[in-house]
């Protein structure tokens, strides 16, 4: 009930409200626009989706999260934020409008993925001005609960983006006419959002823009300065250092059963289309109960034994779920697997984000998560990498999933022993600091 009572009281403001519906219309139309294209790469019968295929998919997804995210907000603490928000909901309706003409016509290669590429490149700039822009239309006493309420909403209505693609998708059929109509939809949603901007005043969302041009480029070399620096900083921590190196580890085996988990349902466990997309979505609901799972345990978990012990524990459970639930290539088996990984993936998670703030100082935890939020997923997209050249077309690679399957369990091993060491004596502790 807090949510809603929350939402309600930031509500009351129009000035919010208007900040707030261009979010709303914004997620809605990325929601649209990413099932349009995950369904058509991934799952369309005509693309005959093979590994590298996906894997290009994926970092056409991720990367821009990766590499622009750290960027972004320079230019949006430059520029005026409600422009930053028409051009770029309008940029991205064109871009959109663009993928789905190339989709059409059946010129769906480099051009295609360069389209969404730069389409999700510009979506960072949008949640940046987004979030920014917040103080500048809700009294300071209430910044907390909006902060609180607006994201979720956003999600809620990325999720309903989604689900009216789909419904779309089922009109205009599994061909390349219902994904350029799903593709128009998005762009069209997209394009609405840039009316709803211009409500606000040009200055009414910030920022002071007397700076001029050098300072931008003083900021974009602080900014990189500032990653080196946090790298350096988690170098110098061990518990960091090694949290962080088995979050890249995982993310890679992640990265890999994932594009496994796709090319199964669309080339083996399917013919793929429709029946495809149904069979991956219960995978990937599997997996979703999976992080949920995993996060609350881990408290729990970790109330009663070590950091380290867990998350051991969790990669060796991995480790035996690969084997016993993924090894067979089962489509009954193969959803428990996506469950057991979804619970060491967000175990592991939570326990090396808590190892990475009780270990480096506060001066650099930006800087920190900023490196580990660009390792997250550019370590999963060279995941999907990988497995485009290991993993044959049907998805059935008994290889892979035995080399995954002993990276968990040697990481494992890894982890027991460190847990073993810190029990042993103070003098382990004193050097795990370090």
């Amino acid at each position: 009930m807090s949510f809603y009572r929350d939402l309600r009281d930031v509500l009351q403001g129009p000035r919010f409200r208007r900040l707030f519906a261009v979010r709303l219309v914004s997620q809605f139309a990325d929601g649209f626009y990413q099932a349009g294209l995950a369904g058509y790469v991934f799952f369309s019968p005509e693309q005959h989706t093979t590994a590298g295929q996906v894997a290009a998919a994926f970092a056409a997804l991720l990367l821009p999260f990766s590499v622009v995210g750290p960027f972004a907000g320079v230019f949006i603490d430059r520029w005026s934020r409600r422009q930053v928000l028409v051009w770029s909901t309008l940029a991205k309706a064109a871009l959109a409008a663009a993928t789905a003409a190339l989709v059409w016509a059946g010129a769906d290669g480099a051009g295609f993925l360069m389209a969404a590429l730069a389409l999700l490149g510009l979506n960072r700039f949008l949640l940046a001005a987004l979030s920014a822009a917040l103080p500048h239309v809700v009294p300071h006493a209430k910044l907390m609960m909006a902060n609180a309420v607006t994201p979720s909403c956003g999600t809620a209505a990325a999720f309903a983006g989604a689900g009216a693609a789909a419904g779309l998708r089922l009109l205009g059929g599994d061909g390349a006419t219902g994904t350029a109509l799903v593709l128009l939809g998005a762009a069209t949603a997209m394009a609405a959002a840039a009316p709803i901007a211009l409500t606000l005043g040009r200055a009414e969302l910030g920022p002071d823009l007397a700076e001029q041009p050098a300072a931008v480029r003083a900021a974009l070399g602080r900014i990189a300065g500032g990653l080196a620096d946090g790298a350096r900083h988690i170098w110098s921590r061990r518990p960091a250092r090694y949290g962080l190196a088995t979050i890249a580890a995982h993310r890679l085996g992640y990265g890999v059963m994932t594009l496994m988990t796709l090319l199964l349902y669309n080339n083996t466990f399917t013919a793929g289309g429709v029946a495809g997309f149904a069979g991956f979505s219960v995978a990937l609901g599997a997996s979703a109960a999976g992080f949920l799972a995993g996060a609350v345990a881990t408290p729990w978990a970790t109330a009663r034994v070590s950091t380290d012990t867990w998350i051991a524990a969790l990669l060796g459970a991995g480790c035996a779920a690969l084997l016993v639930f993924g090894l067979p290539f089962s489509p009954a088996l193969f959803p428990v697997a996506a469950f057991a990984l979804g619970v060491v993936s967000q175990g592991v998670k939570v326990s090396v984000d808590t190892l990475v703030q009780r270990h480096v100082d506060d001066a650099y935890r930006g800087r920190v998560f900023s490196v580990y939020d660009m390792l997250f997923n550019a370590v999963f997209v060279a995941g999907a990498g990988v497995a485009a050249v290991a993993v044959p077309p049907a998805g059935t690679g008994a290889a892979a999933v035995v080399a995954l399957a002993a990276g968990y369990g040697l990481v494992a091993c890894l982890w027991a022993a460190r847990a073993r060491a810190v029990r042993g004596g103070g003098a382990a502790v004193a050097a795990d600091q370090g």
